[in-house]
């Protein structure tokens, strides 16, 4: 199998790389050549097992010309795009795949799903509109492109719709700052108080990249998979407070949650997105139904459990310093939010 990832190192596809390469593909990469092979590559210090063999195309994407000049020549069993957010993306995509691949894979998102649900149990049949969130309509709008493109002209497009995905190199939360998690890690080593959005009671789910990369790499050059939208994430659903306590519990450090509504963080934190982030996607209860996944992949079966997952994930980032970014205007921020909040229940109570 002949894969190129345009993107390649980064969650998901870091991890779909080291799969396909212990499956002995032949992968390629195309990406402006900013990290080397080796951090994504190893996991756990070691490399992959597998005699697939590796080819880097060291390219701006958004530069057709040049991007057009390089691909002369070469062809592929599928490609898929990690990095494409917006319908040009994918049109600029079109030109240049059409008629040098058999399947072109476009990762959108979960969050495209309906904005309220009007169920919690979510299919590929649930309706696509995001009201709250610029990112989840351009994902919806790159996919009415593909979609009609493959209607149309035959280009054999396979939509795949990861929702909350994490690595060893990252820790999924629901309320962090730009700078990514370290800081809520750092927040609950040093005994302050966390913020968990609503009462925390929320429903969600968390997939271990290695386990989106089985599932995915069990999609590639499946011709039952083509003109497709395909969800995969795991089947183990959890609170928002279960989340956390794992995260803490995984730290070897009490939990001192302090539940914070939605709507609130949203006008308090407009600078962090939180009404795309939260109202618009995770302060929702999902349940994914990934029942057209194991049809399509039928030895597909999620191993990681979250307590197991985050652990691995916790040792690594304490093990690696340059993971660890701190974020003082986010700690701030929590610690602003978190002391508006005990003066109204004071007021409050004292009226």
């Amino acid at each position: 199998m002949k894969l190129l990832l345009i993107g390649g190192t980064g969650t998901i596809s870091a991890a779909i790389s080291r799969r396909a390469l212990e499956l002995g593909w032949e992968l390629w990469h195309i990406n402006r050549g900013n990290r080397s092979p080796k951090s994504w590559l190893r996991t756990e210090g070691k490399a992959p097992e597998g005699s697939g063999k590796f080819h880097q195309i060291n390219c701006d994407i958004s530069s057709e010309t040049d991007m057009a000049g390089k691909l002369s020549g070469l062809e592929f069993d599928a490609v898929a795009d990690f990095i494409a957010f917006t319908p040009d993306q994918v049109q600029r995509d079109y030109r240049l795949f059409k008629g040098k691949m058999r399947q072109f894979i476009f990762i959108s998102s979960a969050s495209a799903y309906q904005k309220p649900l009007a169920s919690c149990r979510v299919s590929e049949a649930t309706p696509l509109s995001n009201p709250y969130w610029e990112y989840s309509r351009q994902k919806i709008a790159c996919e009415d492109f593909l979609m009609k493109v493959y209607r149309e002209d035959g280009f054999p497009i396979t939509i795949v719709r990861p929702s909350h995905t994490y690595d060893e190199r990252n820790t999924p939360l629901g309320v962090h700052g730009k700078k990514g998690s370290w800081q809520v890690i750092k927040r609950i080593i040093d005994g302050k108080p966390v913020i968990i959005h609503g009462d925390g009671t929320s429903l969600w789910t968390m997939t271990a990249a290695a386990d989106f990369a089985r599932a995915f790499t069990g999609l590639v050059g499946n011709i039952h998979a083509l003109g497709e939208a395909v969800q995969i994430t795991s089947d183990e659903t959890l609170s928002w407070n279960q989340v956390y306590q794992a995260i803490a519990d995984a730290l070897g450090k009490p939990l001192k949650a302090v539940h914070v509504s939605s709507e609130f963080l949203a006008q308090a934190g407009p600078d962090y997105d939180f009404t795309g982030g939260l109202i618009g996607d995770k302060a929702n209860s999902v349940i994914f139904d990934n029942t057209k996944l194991k049809r399509l992949v039928p030895e597909f079966c999620a191993q990681i459990r979250f307590d197991q997952g985050i652990r691995e994930t916790i040792k690594n980032i304490l093990a690696h310093p340059e993971l660890q970014t701190e974020d003082p205007d986010f700690d701030a921020f929590c610690d602003r939010v978190i002391a508006a909040q005990e003066r109204a229940l004071k007021e409050v109570l004292n009226k």
